[in-house]
Protein backbone atom coordinates (compact mmCIF):
# COMPACT_ATOMS: atom_id res chain seq x y z
CA UNK A 1 0.00 0.00 0.00
CA UNK A 2 1.68 3.57 -0.54
CA UNK A 3 1.47 6.58 1.48
CA UNK A 4 -1.12 6.62 4.12
CA UNK A 5 -2.67 9.93 4.90
CA UNK A 6 -3.43 9.06 8.45
CA UNK A 7 -2.58 7.10 11.65
CA UNK A 8 -6.09 5.04 12.04
CA UNK A 9 -5.65 1.48 10.96
CA UNK A 10 -9.25 1.60 9.48
CA UNK A 11 -9.73 4.06 7.15
CA UNK A 12 -13.70 4.78 6.43
CA UNK A 13 -12.21 5.73 2.12
CA UNK A 14 -9.61 3.82 0.36
CA UNK A 15 -8.63 6.19 -2.87
CA UNK A 16 -6.83 4.86 -5.81
CA UNK A 17 -5.72 6.88 -8.28
CA UNK A 18 -2.51 9.05 -9.73
CA UNK A 19 -0.42 11.93 -8.16
CA UNK A 20 -1.22 14.87 -10.39
CA UNK A 21 -4.28 14.33 -11.21
CA UNK A 22 -7.19 17.18 -10.43
CA UNK A 23 -9.74 14.99 -9.61
CA UNK A 24 -7.65 12.67 -7.28
CA UNK A 25 -6.38 16.11 -5.77
CA UNK A 26 -9.78 17.58 -5.04
CA UNK A 27 -11.22 13.69 -3.38
CA UNK A 28 -8.48 14.15 -1.03
CA UNK A 29 -8.70 17.97 -0.21
CA UNK A 30 -12.05 17.37 0.51
CA UNK A 31 -11.69 14.10 2.54
CA UNK A 32 -8.92 15.54 4.35
CA UNK A 33 -10.90 19.05 5.07
CA UNK A 34 -13.96 16.90 6.52
CA UNK A 35 -11.97 14.85 8.90
CA UNK A 36 -12.55 11.65 7.05
CA UNK A 37 -10.19 9.33 7.40
CA UNK A 38 -8.87 7.56 4.33
CA UNK A 39 -5.67 5.65 2.55
CA UNK A 40 -4.40 6.93 -0.53
CA UNK A 41 -3.15 4.07 -2.91
CA UNK A 42 -0.68 5.35 -6.01
CA UNK A 43 -1.82 3.44 -9.11
CA UNK A 44 1.64 3.55 -10.68
CA UNK A 45 1.81 1.03 -12.98
CA UNK A 46 -0.58 -1.85 -14.45
CA UNK A 47 0.25 -4.31 -11.87
CA UNK A 48 -1.67 -2.15 -9.19
CA UNK A 49 -4.31 -1.24 -11.63
CA UNK A 50 -5.49 -4.74 -12.93
CA UNK A 51 -6.55 -6.03 -9.03
CA UNK A 52 -8.73 -3.20 -8.75
CA UNK A 53 -10.56 -4.29 -12.22
CA UNK A 54 -8.93 -1.49 -14.05
CA UNK A 55 -7.21 -2.08 -17.26
CA UNK A 56 -4.09 0.02 -16.48
CA UNK A 57 -2.41 3.09 -14.98
CA UNK A 58 -4.27 5.16 -17.76
CA UNK A 59 -7.80 4.03 -17.29
CA UNK A 60 -10.79 6.71 -17.59
CA UNK A 61 -12.14 5.27 -14.46
CA UNK A 62 -9.51 6.59 -12.04
CA UNK A 63 -9.80 7.94 -8.93
CA UNK A 64 -11.54 5.14 -7.41
CA UNK A 65 -13.22 5.14 -3.86
CA UNK A 66 -14.27 2.11 -2.17
CA UNK A 67 -15.93 2.57 1.00
CA UNK A 68 -16.26 0.49 4.14
CA UNK A 69 -19.37 -1.32 2.94
CA UNK A 70 -17.61 -2.07 -0.30
CA UNK A 71 -19.47 0.33 -2.58
CA UNK A 72 -16.76 0.85 -5.56
CA UNK A 73 -17.25 4.73 -7.12
CA UNK A 74 -15.38 5.31 -10.15
CA UNK A 75 -14.12 8.70 -11.38
CA UNK A 76 -16.74 9.78 -8.46
CA UNK A 77 -17.46 14.07 -8.15
CA UNK A 78 -17.82 15.59 -4.76
CA UNK A 79 -21.11 15.93 -4.99
CA UNK A 80 -21.50 11.94 -5.22
CA UNK A 81 -19.21 11.32 -2.37
CA UNK A 82 -21.12 13.57 0.03
CA UNK A 83 -24.17 11.69 -1.20
CA UNK A 84 -22.52 8.47 -0.27
CA UNK A 85 -21.54 9.74 3.05
CA UNK A 86 -25.15 10.56 4.02
CA UNK A 87 -24.13 13.96 3.89
CA UNK A 88 -26.25 15.50 1.26
CA UNK A 89 -30.24 16.30 2.01
CA UNK A 90 -32.49 18.77 1.26
CA UNK A 91 -33.81 21.65 3.71
CA UNK A 92 -36.10 20.52 6.25
CA UNK A 93 -37.73 23.62 7.04
CA UNK A 94 -39.66 26.13 4.53
CA UNK A 95 -38.04 29.39 6.93
CA UNK A 96 -35.47 29.61 9.79
CA UNK A 97 -34.92 32.29 11.86
CA UNK A 98 -30.85 32.32 10.68
CA UNK A 99 -29.62 31.42 7.40
CA UNK A 100 -25.53 31.25 7.47
CA UNK A 101 -23.96 31.33 3.81
CA UNK A 102 -20.28 29.18 4.39
CA UNK A 103 -19.29 26.94 7.05
CA UNK A 104 -15.74 28.33 7.90
CA UNK A 105 -14.62 29.26 11.34
CA UNK A 106 -17.32 32.23 11.41
CA UNK A 107 -20.11 30.56 10.04
CA UNK A 108 -19.39 28.01 12.10
CA UNK A 109 -19.65 29.44 15.66
CA UNK A 110 -21.91 31.73 14.27
CA UNK A 111 -24.48 28.07 13.71
CA UNK A 112 -23.19 26.92 17.39
CA UNK A 113 -24.44 29.92 19.17
CA UNK A 114 -27.46 30.41 16.89
CA UNK A 115 -28.64 26.62 17.87
CA UNK A 116 -27.87 26.94 21.21
CA UNK A 117 -30.11 29.71 21.70
CA UNK A 118 -32.70 28.47 20.19
CA UNK A 119 -32.29 30.10 16.75
CA UNK A 120 -33.72 27.81 13.62
CA UNK A 121 -30.91 27.90 12.42
CA UNK A 122 -29.30 25.96 8.36
CA UNK A 123 -25.79 26.77 7.19
CA UNK A 124 -24.85 26.35 3.11
CA UNK A 125 -21.26 25.68 2.51
CA UNK A 126 -20.34 25.22 -1.68
CA UNK A 127 -17.51 22.80 -0.77
CA UNK A 128 -16.33 20.76 2.76
CA UNK A 129 -16.51 22.05 5.95
CA UNK A 130 -14.01 24.18 7.82
CA UNK A 131 -13.45 26.46 4.79
CA UNK A 132 -9.21 27.56 4.47
CA UNK A 133 -8.45 26.85 8.33
CA UNK A 134 -9.59 23.34 7.12
CA UNK A 135 -5.97 22.96 5.35
CA UNK A 136 -4.20 23.93 7.86
CA UNK A 137 -1.80 21.07 8.84
CA UNK A 138 -1.60 22.58 12.35
CA UNK A 139 -2.99 25.80 14.17
CA UNK A 140 -1.33 26.49 17.33
CA UNK A 141 -1.85 30.20 18.46
CA UNK A 142 -5.75 29.12 18.88
CA UNK A 143 -6.76 29.64 22.39
CA UNK A 144 -6.89 26.40 24.41
CA UNK A 145 -5.20 24.24 22.34
CA UNK A 146 -1.31 24.59 23.90
CA UNK A 147 -0.09 21.67 21.18
CA UNK A 148 -1.97 23.18 18.37
CA UNK A 149 -4.88 21.36 16.70
CA UNK A 150 -5.43 20.28 12.83
CA UNK A 151 -7.94 22.85 10.93
CA UNK A 152 -9.92 19.76 10.13
CA UNK A 153 -9.53 18.19 13.56
CA UNK A 154 -10.61 21.66 14.77
CA UNK A 155 -13.60 22.57 12.14
CA UNK A 156 -15.00 18.48 12.81
CA UNK A 157 -15.33 19.46 16.66
CA UNK A 158 -17.07 22.97 15.36
CA UNK A 159 -19.89 20.72 13.21
CA UNK A 160 -20.65 18.75 15.94
CA UNK A 161 -21.66 21.01 18.04
CA UNK A 162 -23.33 22.95 16.04
CA UNK A 163 -25.47 19.67 14.73
CA UNK A 164 -25.87 18.85 18.53
CA UNK A 165 -27.15 21.94 19.20
CA UNK A 166 -29.94 21.49 16.21
CA UNK A 167 -28.20 23.58 13.42
CA UNK A 168 -29.16 21.80 9.90
CA UNK A 169 -25.36 21.62 7.19
CA UNK A 170 -25.97 22.09 3.84
CA UNK A 171 -22.84 20.73 1.98
CA UNK A 172 -22.33 20.88 -1.93
CA UNK A 173 -24.63 23.84 -2.01
CA UNK A 174 -23.82 27.13 -3.55
CA UNK A 175 -25.60 31.07 -3.11
CA UNK A 176 -25.88 33.01 -6.17
CA UNK A 177 -28.63 35.50 -5.14
CA UNK A 178 -30.48 36.82 -2.64
CA UNK A 179 -33.65 38.93 -2.46
CA UNK A 180 -35.04 41.01 0.27
CA UNK A 181 -38.96 40.14 0.27
CA UNK A 182 -41.56 40.87 2.65
CA UNK A 183 -38.94 41.27 6.03
CA UNK A 184 -37.02 38.13 5.14
CA UNK A 185 -34.22 37.36 3.43
CA UNK A 186 -34.46 35.07 0.53
CA UNK A 187 -31.27 33.11 -0.52
CA UNK A 188 -31.17 31.32 -3.75
CA UNK A 189 -29.30 28.67 -4.73
CA UNK A 190 -27.54 27.29 -7.71
CA UNK A 191 -29.62 24.26 -7.77
CA UNK A 192 -33.08 26.13 -7.42
CA UNK A 193 -33.17 25.63 -3.81
CA UNK A 194 -34.86 28.31 -1.70
CA UNK A 195 -33.54 29.25 1.38
CA UNK A 196 -36.03 32.06 3.61
CA UNK A 197 -34.68 33.47 6.77
CA UNK A 198 -35.66 36.28 8.94
CA UNK A 199 -31.67 37.04 9.53
CA UNK A 200 -28.72 36.05 7.63
CA UNK A 201 -24.90 36.34 7.91
CA UNK A 202 -22.44 35.80 5.12
CA UNK A 203 -19.23 33.88 5.79
CA UNK A 204 -18.36 32.88 2.21
CA UNK A 205 -14.65 33.96 3.41
CA UNK A 206 -12.41 34.19 0.30
CA UNK A 207 -11.33 32.26 -2.68
CA UNK A 208 -7.58 31.77 -2.52
CA UNK A 209 -5.57 34.30 -4.84
CA UNK A 210 -3.47 33.10 -8.02
CA UNK A 211 -0.47 34.23 -9.30
CA UNK A 212 -1.88 35.07 -12.56
CA UNK A 213 0.62 32.59 -14.94
CA UNK A 214 0.46 30.95 -18.09
CA UNK A 215 -0.27 26.92 -17.55
CA UNK A 216 -1.08 27.89 -13.84
CA UNK A 217 -5.03 26.79 -14.34
CA UNK A 218 -3.69 23.75 -16.23
CA UNK A 219 -1.36 22.48 -13.63
CA UNK A 220 -4.16 23.32 -10.62
CA UNK A 221 -3.59 19.76 -8.93
CA UNK A 222 -1.55 18.55 -10.88
CA UNK A 223 1.56 20.26 -8.76
CA UNK A 224 -0.16 23.84 -7.96
CA UNK A 225 -2.45 23.82 -4.92
CA UNK A 226 -3.49 26.41 -2.95
CA UNK A 227 -3.45 26.86 0.49
CA UNK A 228 -1.79 25.39 3.06
CA UNK A 229 -2.06 21.65 1.37
CA UNK A 230 -2.12 19.46 4.63
CA UNK A 231 -3.97 16.36 2.47
CA UNK A 232 -0.95 15.93 0.47
CA UNK A 233 2.08 16.01 3.34
CA UNK A 234 2.24 12.47 3.34
CA UNK A 235 2.88 12.14 -0.46
CA UNK A 236 5.78 14.90 -1.02
CA UNK A 237 8.03 12.14 1.13
CA UNK A 238 11.75 13.06 -0.26
CA UNK A 239 10.80 15.96 -2.63
CA UNK A 240 11.55 19.57 -2.78
CA UNK A 241 8.62 21.45 -1.78
CA UNK A 242 7.79 25.34 -2.53
CA UNK A 243 5.69 27.24 -0.53
CA UNK A 244 4.76 31.06 -1.77
CA UNK A 245 3.88 33.24 1.06
CA UNK A 246 4.62 35.52 3.90
CA UNK A 247 2.30 34.46 6.29
CA UNK A 248 1.34 32.44 8.88
CA UNK A 249 -0.44 29.89 6.82
CA UNK A 250 2.86 29.08 4.50
CA UNK A 251 4.82 29.61 7.81
CA UNK A 252 2.91 26.98 9.53
CA UNK A 253 2.79 24.59 6.23
CA UNK A 254 6.48 25.00 5.51
CA UNK A 255 7.52 23.63 8.88
CA UNK A 256 4.52 20.38 8.75
CA UNK A 257 6.28 19.47 5.01
CA UNK A 258 9.69 19.58 6.15
CA UNK A 259 9.06 16.82 8.24
CA UNK A 260 8.73 14.49 5.35
CA UNK A 261 10.07 16.59 2.14
CA UNK A 262 13.85 16.36 1.61
CA UNK A 263 13.66 20.07 1.35
CA UNK A 264 11.42 23.37 1.34
CA UNK A 265 11.88 26.71 0.01
CA UNK A 266 9.33 29.27 1.43
CA UNK A 267 9.49 32.01 -1.47
CA UNK A 268 8.60 35.46 0.16
CA UNK A 269 8.11 38.77 -1.83
CA UNK A 270 8.47 40.90 0.80
CA UNK A 271 12.25 41.53 2.14
CA UNK A 272 11.89 39.75 5.54
CA UNK A 273 9.25 37.73 7.63
CA UNK A 274 8.85 40.03 10.46
CA UNK A 275 5.65 41.67 9.75
CA UNK A 276 3.74 39.08 8.92
CA UNK A 277 4.61 35.89 10.30
CA UNK A 278 3.86 34.72 14.24
CA UNK A 279 7.92 35.41 16.12
CA UNK A 280 7.61 31.50 17.22
CA UNK A 281 7.63 30.47 13.72
CA UNK A 282 9.89 32.47 12.52
CA UNK A 283 12.14 30.90 15.05
CA UNK A 284 11.82 27.80 13.89
CA UNK A 285 11.95 28.18 10.22
CA UNK A 286 15.51 29.50 10.22
CA UNK A 287 16.69 27.06 12.84
CA UNK A 288 15.21 24.32 10.37
CA UNK A 289 17.86 22.30 8.30
CA UNK A 290 15.61 21.33 5.70
CA UNK A 291 13.71 25.08 5.08
CA UNK A 292 15.26 27.71 3.48
CA UNK A 293 13.81 30.73 3.10
CA UNK A 294 13.96 33.22 -0.09
CA UNK A 295 13.19 37.09 0.38
CA UNK A 296 12.48 39.40 -2.38
CA UNK A 297 11.27 36.80 -4.35
CA UNK A 298 8.46 35.89 -6.96
CA UNK A 299 7.52 32.59 -9.05
CA UNK A 300 7.47 34.07 -12.96
CA UNK A 301 6.90 30.48 -14.48
CA UNK A 302 5.61 26.92 -14.51
CA UNK A 303 6.57 24.41 -16.82
CA UNK A 304 5.80 20.94 -17.39
CA UNK A 305 3.56 18.54 -19.72
CA UNK A 306 0.62 16.90 -18.01
CA UNK A 307 1.93 17.91 -14.59
CA UNK A 308 3.85 20.58 -12.52
CA UNK A 309 7.88 19.61 -13.47
CA UNK A 310 9.43 22.87 -12.87
CA UNK A 311 9.42 26.57 -11.65
CA UNK A 312 10.85 30.08 -12.07
CA UNK A 313 12.15 32.12 -9.51
CA UNK A 314 12.74 35.69 -9.96
CA UNK A 315 14.60 37.98 -7.55
CA UNK A 316 12.93 41.46 -7.21
CA UNK A 317 16.09 43.17 -6.55
CA UNK A 318 18.71 41.87 -9.11
CA UNK A 319 16.48 40.26 -11.38
CA UNK A 320 17.96 37.44 -11.71
CA UNK A 321 16.42 34.30 -12.76
CA UNK A 322 16.94 30.38 -11.98
CA UNK A 323 14.80 27.50 -13.22
CA UNK A 324 14.66 24.70 -10.18
CA UNK A 325 12.47 21.38 -10.82
CA UNK A 326 10.01 20.77 -8.44
CA UNK A 327 6.54 18.77 -8.43
CA UNK A 328 5.00 20.24 -5.65
CA UNK A 329 3.78 24.12 -5.54
CA UNK A 330 1.95 25.61 -2.54
CA UNK A 331 0.57 28.97 -2.78
CA UNK A 332 -0.71 30.67 0.31
CA UNK A 333 -0.53 34.44 -1.44
CA UNK A 334 -4.06 35.53 0.61
CA UNK A 335 -7.49 35.67 -1.04
CA UNK A 336 -10.19 37.11 -2.90
CA UNK A 337 -13.52 37.57 -1.20
CA UNK A 338 -16.41 36.10 -2.66
CA UNK A 339 -18.84 38.75 -2.67
CA UNK A 340 -19.59 39.22 -6.71
CA UNK A 341 -23.64 38.21 -5.80
CA UNK A 342 -23.05 41.42 -3.77
CA UNK A 343 -22.57 44.30 -6.66
CA UNK A 344 -25.75 43.45 -8.30
CA UNK A 345 -27.56 43.04 -4.90
CA UNK A 346 -26.83 46.47 -3.70
CA UNK A 347 -24.64 45.50 -0.76
CA UNK A 348 -21.99 47.97 -0.24
CA UNK A 349 -18.31 46.78 -0.51
CA UNK A 350 -14.93 48.45 -0.31
CA UNK A 351 -12.78 48.58 -3.37
CA UNK A 352 -11.21 45.23 -2.73
CA UNK A 353 -14.34 43.59 -2.99
CA UNK A 354 -15.01 43.22 0.79
CA UNK A 355 -18.14 43.77 2.50
CA UNK A 356 -18.76 47.31 4.51
CA UNK A 357 -20.70 46.83 8.05
CA UNK A 358 -21.74 48.95 10.68
CA UNK A 359 -19.91 52.33 10.98
CA UNK A 360 -17.31 51.43 8.24
CA UNK A 361 -20.64 51.91 5.64
CA UNK A 362 -20.45 55.57 6.43
CA UNK A 363 -16.12 55.95 7.09
CA UNK A 364 -15.91 55.39 3.48
CA UNK A 365 -17.60 58.58 2.34
CA UNK A 366 -20.47 56.25 0.78
CA UNK A 367 -24.41 56.88 1.64
CA UNK A 368 -26.03 54.18 3.09
CA UNK A 369 -28.11 53.02 0.30
CA UNK A 370 -31.48 52.28 0.73
CA UNK A 371 -31.42 51.83 4.09
CA UNK A 372 -35.11 52.03 5.94
CA UNK A 373 -34.39 52.25 9.75
CA UNK A 374 -34.09 55.20 12.01
CA UNK A 375 -30.80 53.74 13.60
CA UNK A 376 -27.82 53.16 12.24
CA UNK A 377 -26.66 49.74 11.11
CA UNK A 378 -25.38 47.94 13.90
CA UNK A 379 -21.91 46.83 14.27
CA UNK A 380 -21.77 43.41 12.02
CA UNK A 381 -24.54 44.84 9.65
CA UNK A 382 -24.35 45.21 6.05
CA UNK A 383 -26.66 47.87 4.74
CA UNK A 384 -29.23 45.57 4.02
CA UNK A 385 -30.82 45.62 7.54
CA UNK A 386 -31.01 41.96 8.89
CA UNK A 387 -27.52 40.88 6.68
CA UNK A 388 -24.54 40.66 8.61
CA UNK A 389 -21.21 39.74 7.86
CA UNK A 390 -18.59 37.81 9.56
CA UNK A 391 -14.98 36.57 9.14
CA UNK A 392 -12.83 37.09 6.65
CA UNK A 393 -15.23 38.42 3.90
CA UNK A 394 -16.00 41.59 5.91
CA UNK A 395 -13.66 44.70 5.69
CA UNK A 396 -11.07 45.12 8.46
CA UNK A 397 -11.94 41.62 9.72
CA UNK A 398 -8.41 40.46 11.46
CA UNK A 399 -7.56 37.16 9.51
CA UNK A 400 -7.03 35.12 12.23
CA UNK A 401 -9.25 31.60 13.14
CA UNK A 402 -9.48 33.13 16.74
CA UNK A 403 -11.11 36.32 15.50
CA UNK A 404 -13.73 34.67 12.76
CA UNK A 405 -14.85 32.69 15.76
CA UNK A 406 -15.05 35.42 17.46
CA UNK A 407 -17.26 37.72 14.62
CA UNK A 408 -19.48 34.40 13.80
CA UNK A 409 -20.57 34.79 18.04
CA UNK A 410 -21.18 38.54 17.88
CA UNK A 411 -23.05 38.14 14.55
CA UNK A 412 -25.57 36.22 16.20
CA UNK A 413 -25.97 38.87 19.66
CA UNK A 414 -26.63 40.96 16.64
CA UNK A 415 -28.76 39.15 15.11
CA UNK A 416 -30.75 38.86 18.06
CA UNK A 417 -31.08 42.19 18.83
CA UNK A 418 -32.36 43.09 15.34
CA UNK A 419 -35.38 39.93 15.46
CA UNK A 420 -36.09 41.79 19.00
CA UNK A 421 -36.83 44.99 17.30
CA UNK A 422 -39.43 43.18 15.03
Amino acid sequence: MADQTTADSSPHVTVYGRTGSSQAYAIRDFLHRCDIKFDWVEVNSDEVARPIGLSNSDDARLPVCIFPDGTRMENPTIRQIIEKLGWFHDPSRSEYDLAIYGAGPAGLSAAVYGASEGLKTVVVERWAIGGQAASSPKIENYLGFPTGISGADLAERAREQAVRFGAEILLAREGVSGEFVAGKRVGHLADGTKIVARASICATGVDYRRLGLPNEEKFFGAGVYYGAGASEAMLCRSEHVFFVGGGNSAAQASLQFANVASKVTLVVREDSLKSTVSAYLIDRIYSHKRIEVLTNTVVTALEGDTCLQAITLTNLLTSKSQKLPTRWLFVCIGGVPRTDWALWAGIQRDEGGYLLTGVDLRRHGKVIKNWPLDREPYFLETNMPGLFAAGDVRHGSVKRCASAVGEGAMAVTLVHRYLAAG
